[in-house]
């Protein structure tokens, strides 16, 4: 007997442009979608394409250091 496993429907993260993302030609942005205990990344000019995923805690570190500078 074959079995397949179930098909687990992930929701698609609610992904916003950061405010702080514009580069003298507009081009130089992420976006970011929360999501329990972790935050996703990604480039929005390919959608499709990759992202990473860091915790609550490195964002926060990332996000002060970045208010910092």
């Amino acid at each position: 007997m074959i079995r397949k496993a179930a098909a687990s429907h992930t929701p698609e993260p609610a992904w916003f442009k950061s405010s702080y993302s514009n580069g003298p030609d507009g081009d130089t942005c992420v976006e970011i979608a929360h999501a329990p205990g972790a935050v996703h990344v990604r480039d929005p000019k390919d959608s499709d394409g990759p992202s990473f995923i860091v915790g609550n805690q490195a964002w926060g570190a990332f996000v002060t250091y970045g208010a910092e500078a």
